[in-house]
């Protein structure tokens, strides 16, 4: 099968941890080495934001790299990459009514509007997967929103047009049919791991003799990082890593990892919060086996990869009750689910793994158990490819 996918402002190859670099990234990285491996012919389209790149870059695990020009050739924060969609599926048509795919995978909104102008002439069914809606993010950001004004309509478009949605977590489903948008079109597949490189049974980081909590990710607000720093009052003798910042430059210059060293020095915990900054992609496996527990408390998240790679690495997790973390994490198995954004309740989830190691063990060997079972990268290409499949199927039945 020829698959194209498009993922308008998250490259395949981009460096994690950049303000707009993050799990759509690795998902569209692996998924597409996924397709390949079981013998697809895969080309992720994304813009060009670097006049030195080439226009086509053959990516390690086989899959096609191609640099859309469309706006200037530089980061701009995906927010306001609107403008240049029409370009982007100008330059889209363009190139499949040369070679035309069998299917369109698109990877966010933006990406979703520019496929469909692009491929409906030709008649190539698109398939969605949104990694992040506006109704959710209007809901929990509010005045700090900075989306576009017309996202939401337009994803409620993309919805009604498109031939089918992978949606990565059954929240989305439900708030997809809030919006109109049928339930019988969604295939919910979630985000995978690779379970190879995320183990527990390579070497450790360095650590001292207390008890450590981790947070990795990006540093934006939206991910809660604060309520962890809080929580850390109610937790004696423990320190808490906080691995993420600029992808150049000293963490303090960071205005959110500024904004958390001001909170840990206000909680009184300051001494017992380590911000090494960002964490190479190859440092972070041996950082989560020194870890006791992951946490992960965002206000929001649409599906949210780093509790997945905790479990992959045997270590068990805390987190937010909230989009695909629900369905990630097994409240009492794998790790603990907090409905509420609260210092305490936080608190309270975490302590009893301080306190009992076979409590950590039990449920980190759970969470591996768990990653294996339903998250591999193989499993998850073979879940989608039937979706595609489905939907080409579809388009092929005539109607009665």
């Amino acid at each position: 099968m020829r698959i194209a996918m498009v993922s308008e402002h998250a490259s395949p190859l981009a460096e994690m941890g950049g303000e707009d670099a993050g799990g759509q990234n690795v998902h569209v990285a692996q998924l597409a080495a996924a397709l390949v491996r079981q013998g697809h012919e895969v080309t992720v389209y994304t813009r060009r934001d670097r006049p030195d790149i080439e226009a086509v870059v053959l990516a390690a695990d086989g899959y096609a790299v191609v640099h859309v020009d469309a706006g200037p050739a530089e980061p701009v924060p995906k927010d306001q990459l609107p403008p240049y969609m029409k370009r982007f599926a100008k330059r889209l048509g363009e190139t499949w009514g040369l070679e035309r795919p069998d299917v369109v995978h698109a990877h966010f909104w933006m990406s979703g509007l520019a496929s469909l102008r692009a491929a409906q002439p030709l008649d190539v069914p698109v398939v969605q997967t949104y990694h992040a809606l506006g109704t959710v993010k209007r809901r929990y950001q509010g005045a700090a929103d900075t989306s576009p004004p017309e996202r939401i309509a337009v994803e409620r478009e993309i919805g009604a047009a498109c031939a089918g949605i992978v949606a990565t977590c059954e929240d989305e489903v439900a708030e997809l049919a809030a919006m109109g948008v049928p339930e019988d079109k969604c295939a919910v597949i979630p985000c995978g791991v690779d379970l190879d490189y995320f183990n527990p049974f390579g070497p450790a980081a360095g650590r001292d003799g207390l008890p450590r909590l981790l947070v990795a990710g990006r540093l934006v607000r939206r991910k809660g990082v604060d309520t962890v720093i809080a929580a850390l009052r109610h937790l004696r003798d423990t320190e808490l890593v906080i691995a993420g910042g600029p992808a150049e430059g000293p963490v303090e210059a960071d205005p959110e990892a500024a904004r958390l060293r001001w909170v840990a020095e206000e909680c009184g915990v300051a001494d017992r919060v380590l911000m090494p900054g960002k964490v190479l992609h190859d440092a972070m496996p041996a950082l989560y086996r020194a870890s006791d527990v992951v946490v992960c408390t965002p206000w929001y998240e649409p599906f949210g990869i780093v509790p997945l790679e905790a479990m992959a690495c045997g270590v068990p997790v805390v987190a937010s009750a909230v989009g695909g973390m629900k369905d990630t994490v097994e409240d009492g198995v794998t790790g603990t689910l907090v409905h509420e954004n609260d210092p305490v309740a936080v608190a309270d989830a975490i302590r009893p793994y301080l306190h009992d190691e076979e409590l950590r063990k039990r449920r980190g060997l759970a969470g591996r158990e768990r990653a294996c079972a339903r998250y591999s990268w193989d499993a998850i290409g073979a879940e989608t490819l039937k979706a595609y499949e489905k939907v080409i199927a579809d388009r092929e039945v005539p109607a009665s």
